[in-house]
């Protein structure tokens, strides 16, 4: 039997989905509201940087990967056009559930599937680009992951890892008490769950820094790999190209 980490306890690997998927099935119809709340609306600015450094174009296939509510994969949309395609996926059936029906509401109709992101149901060299927001660090194998990524990508093709980071000294105090006490507290008055939000604030510290998160990704097929700070590091853009 192996083990791997769900947040700060220690569980069989055959057993990490399953609580991460009860953690989704739980915050899906207040996960927007909880983003807005939590990060006082930076999420937004975060992901319009996202796809800003993307470069998405007209025609561009892209994958968006634990998709969740759908917002990055609308905005890849209007920027791929008609002439391109997004495929909206994520491993959690509720939270796809939570981003197709608000697609629709949006007027948009795009390719939706549950998929594992360890096992990509697509062939190799399909997209332009892939993204995954706020969704490695609760995979259990992020190699195996990001080599799919990899593999699925055209030559010269990005990948976009938008996700928590490790924060910069001067806040990490502030920004502790604020994880372990506020977030919680604030899961349990909105969402009706403060153990999801504290999952949410252990999983964050045993997710790979920057620097080891670009090293993975450098052995997982990226052949250039870049990182961009946003907020003092309270998240981190990395960017890989295939090569």
């Amino acid at each position: 039997m192996s083990s791997t980490h769900f947040g700060f306890e220690s569980v069989d690997e055959r057993d990490k989905a399953r609580r991460v998927r009860g953690v989704f099935d739980s915050v899906a119809p207040r996960y927007d509201l909880m983003n807005d709340l939590m990060s006082l609306g930076l999420h937004r600015a975060w992901k319009a940087y996202t796809l800003l450094v993307s470069g998405a174009r007209a025609g561009d296939r892209v994958l968006d990967i634990a998709g969740g509510t759908g917002d990055l994969a609308l905005a890849f949309a209007k920027k791929v056009g008609s002439t391109g395609t997004v495929v909206h996926t994520d491993i959690n059936e509720a939270m796809l559930r939570t981003g197709r029906d608000r697609l629709l509401d949006a007027g948009v109709v795009l390719p939706t599937l549950v998929c594992d992101a360890e096992k990509l149901p697509f062939e190799s060299g399909s997209f332009d680009l892939v993204s995954v927001a706020f969704g490695l660090r609760n995979m259990t194998h992020k190699d195996l992951a990001l080599a799919e990524m990899a593999r699925v990508l055209k030559p010269r093709g990005k990948l976009l890892v938008l996700e928590f980071s490790k924060v910069a000294q001067p806040l990490r105090k502030a920004y502790d008490w604020y994880s372990f006490n506020v977030l919680p507290q604030l899961g349990r008055l909105v969402a009706g769950d403060s153990a999801s939000y504290r999952y949410l604030a252990e999983s964050i510290r045993m997710h790979p820094d920057q620097q080891e998160l670009k090293a993975l990704m450098g052995r997982s097929g990226f052949g250039h790999v870049d990182y961009h700070n946003m907020t003092g590091g309270v998240v981190a853009l990395h960017v890989g190209i295939k090569c």
